[in-house]
């Protein structure tokens, strides 16, 4: 039999902080690319494109090499963060959520691009002619008709980074209580082979993705609206 009291409810707290900040910090970057990629036709844009949408077809090792390579301690750009604004990323939380935003801003990316690319532009037109900023265009009309299909987007973002492993295993270990995440504490738990515990794990994971893709799915549904 399982005691739930033996559960260590650390990963999944830290799980639901990294997820959160992560779907954060990806929800930001992917509505303002999603929205360029949307409204301009610049030279190389299918290029730039497929960059962005990289991290979803990139192995999870990959991304954690990349990572390391960019934000290790021996790297410019890791020793720059360090010695100037005093972030350590590597064997950190903070790191687990770098990972976790880079596997999640392609879900928000691709989802904010096509709801843009879906709008009407003589909504914006009018609401120029009547004298609106583009600030104003963007905020008043333009992410309220896309905010459907980029909150889909979101929900979807924060089942992948609640799901992350390698990328995160790689820049953040798998330090317990620290950095150790749900997907990680199942994978422990399996190589002690503590099967109850890795259920249990599962089970918890499961039934939060479900819930999400769920709403996701309401969301994205237009027989409900």
């Amino acid at each position: 039999m399982f005691d739930p009291g033996a559960l260590d409810l650390s990963a999944l707290w830290l799980t639901l902080k990294v997820a959160g900040f992560a779907t954060l910090a990806a929800l930001l970057l992917g509505v303002l690319c999603g929205h360029a990629i949307a409204r301009t036709r610049v030279p190389g844009r299918r290029l730039i494109e497929a960059l962005l949408m990289l991290p979803m077809v990139l192995p999870p090792s990959v991304l954690g090499y990349y990572l390391i390579v960019l934000l290790g301690r021996n790297a410019a750009f890791g020793r720059w963060l360090s010695a100037t604004l005093g972030i350590e990323l590597m064997f950190t939380w903070q790191g687990a959520v770098v990972a976790a935003t880079v596997v999640a801003f392609p879900l928000i990316f691709a989802s904010a691009r096509a709801a843009f690319e879906g709008i009407d532009a003589n909504f914006e037109k009018a609401a120029r002619v009547l004298g609106a900023s583009e600030v104003k265009v963007f905020v008043q009309v333009t992410l309220p008709l896309a905010m459907r299909g980029i909150a889909a987007g979101t929900m979807l973002a924060f089942a992948r980074a609640m799901g992350e492993f390698g990328a995160t295993l790689m820049i953040a270990g798998n330090i317990p209580g620290k950095t150790q995440t749900l997907s990680l504490a199942v994978y422990d738990a399996v190589q002690a082979g503590n099967d109850t515990l890795a259920n249990a794990l599962v089970i918890v994971i499961s039934v939060i993705c479900i819930v999400v893709l769920v709403g996701a799915g309401h969301l994205l549904d237009p027989k409900r609206h």
